[in-house]
């Protein structure tokens, strides 16, 4: 199980809605667990009734959600965590510094991942090097763990290991899918390596602003804005659809 954590302040808005609408986007069976949490939460059950009309509006489900603080144990022990704005991403960091290279704010983690480049030997791969005795293209040895697709124009990161995409020795499956393991340990690798060559960009960029006590408008926009990152992010574990939001 691949756990992705949500961080936000009091876990009542944006980490609730990137919780429940990746859920919502990831395909049927997928290993990855979206959970969040706040880090000036306190524990109680039930979610904010305009947070849960948004949710269902996009198509997330609300039943059986719990508020909770962020605490070190929690950071240390997800696969990937990430803020809805840069203080949340500090705060983790904070509690479990060990885990710093696994966190990062939601919309910093999708354009990293998404702009990581591809082992040449892997996009020779897919315009359909013949695979060598491994699995891998031209019989190289090369990693088939992660590799890049082109989806509407868009890319994504496949993670599955071949059997699981339906590539042995006999040749190439079905595109899509919801692996993890290994090569959701190099996504998250690479778009940490490239954090620290990429040009900085403007807080606004990488952070969701907080849509507490504003109009239900404005809670809209955001879970909106919410959706649109997280439907990147599930393609890029592996599954889901390029944009889940509706109208």
């Amino acid at each position: 199980m691949t756990r992705v954590l949500f961080v936000c302040t009091g876990n009542v808005h944006r980490s609730v809605l990137a919780e429940r609408l990746l859920a919502a986007r990831l395909p049927a069976g997928s290993a990855v667990r979206a959970e969040s949490a706040g880090t000036l939460a306190h524990r109680r059950p039930g979610m904010e009734s305009g947070t849960r009309a948004v949710l269902e509006r996009l198509g997330g489900d609300g039943h059986g959600f719990s508020a909770r603080p962020l605490t070190g144990r929690l950071v240390a022990e997800a696969s990937l965590v990430l803020g809805l704005a840069r203080e949340h991403r500090e705060a983790a960091v904070r509690l479990a510094p060990a885990a710093m290279r696994r966190c990062f704010t939601l919309k910093e983690f999708v354009r990293l991942a998404a702009a990581a480049p591809g082992r040449e030997e892997d996009r020779r791969g897919d315009r359909g090097g013949a695979p060598g005795a491994d699995g891998g293209p031209g019989g190289r040895g090369v990693p088939w763990t992660v590799r890049l697709a082109t989806v509407d124009g868009r890319h994504r990161i496949d993670t599955r290991a071949p059997a699981a995409r339906g590539e042995g020795a006999g040749g190439a499956g079905p595109a899509a899918g919801s692996g993890t393991g290994g090569g959701f340990d190099r996504v998250v690798a690479a778009a940490a390596s490239r954090r620290g060559s990429a040009g900085a960009v403007p807080e606004a960029e990488d952070d969701v602003a907080d849509p507490w006590a504003k109009p239900h408008d404005v809670l809209y926009a955001c879970a909106r804005e919410i959706d649109q990152a997280v439907s990147r992010l599930a393609l890029l574990l592996g599954g889901g659809r390029e944009d889940g939001a509706s109208a």
